[in-house]
């Protein structure tokens, strides 16, 4: 049974949100102002406030403009990941997590893909996108908790200041930075635009104008 298979059992991931949060605390003080573990870390918030913003979606049109800021946010990160991190974690007799975390990301691709020709609006894409999410959350988990700690620990620093070097390429080669630095609409905003909405005659709903287009 893959890790996906595994995970997506279930819409909450094993370990709990205080197991995670606390995970993260460690990395985070581990991480050093602008290097590859703090930028991994700040991907990770990213890409779980849109989940929630996808979740959390409305209308169609934003429900797919979500959609397709998760799966740039997912896709820039993955790529700097597999391009620089892994490699380094193999290089550090670690090549068991480093195989594990390649297909992790592979099945989440996949996964990501299936939703394309589903409802948006339906309830097996809701159903879908929390397991990814559920199955993220977990990836991230084993990243923050366990793999990332070992490999600041084992690198030299001269290694270190490489990796943060390309780790930034790769993003901003997918990504650009222009793009993961403008303002975007973020999980703790939800429950205003929801109470907004609540407000509009529901034959007006349009999209905020930063959602992004709305094609996925």
């Amino acid at each position: 049974m893959s890790f996906f298979d595994k995970v997506m059992s279930a819409l909450t991931p094993p370990e709990s949100a205080e197991d995670r949060r606390q995970a993260r605390e460690r990395a985070q003080a581990l991480a050093k102002p602008g290097d590859w573990l703090s930028q991994a870390l700040e991907h990770h918030r990213r890409i779980e406030a849109c989940f929630e913003l996808a979740l959390n979606a409305a209308s169609v049109a934003e429900r797919r403009a979500a959609l397709r800021d998760l799966a740039m946010m997912l896709t820039a990160h993955a790529n700097a990941e597999e391009a620089v991190l892994y490699p380094a974690m193999a290089n550090e007799d670690s090549r068991t997590s480093a195989g594990m975390s390649y297909e992790e990301h592979a099945m989440t691709r996949i996964e990501m893909g299936g939703l394309e020709t589903l409802d948006p609006m339906g309830q097996e894409w809701r159903d879908k996108l929390g397991h990814i999410r559920g199955a993220v959350l977990h990836h991230v988990y084993a990243e923050e908790g366990e793999r990332f700690p070992e490999l600041r620990k084992a690198i030299s620093p001269q290694d270190d200041q490489r990796l943060t070097r390309r780790f930034v390429e790769e993003f901003d080669r997918y990504m650009g930075r222009e793009v993961f630095e403008a303002p975007r609409q973020m999980a703790a905003e939800i429950p205003r635009q929801q109470q907004a909405r609540g407000q509009m005659q529901e034959g007006n709903r349009n999209p905020p104008r930063n959602w992004g287009a709305a094609d996925y």
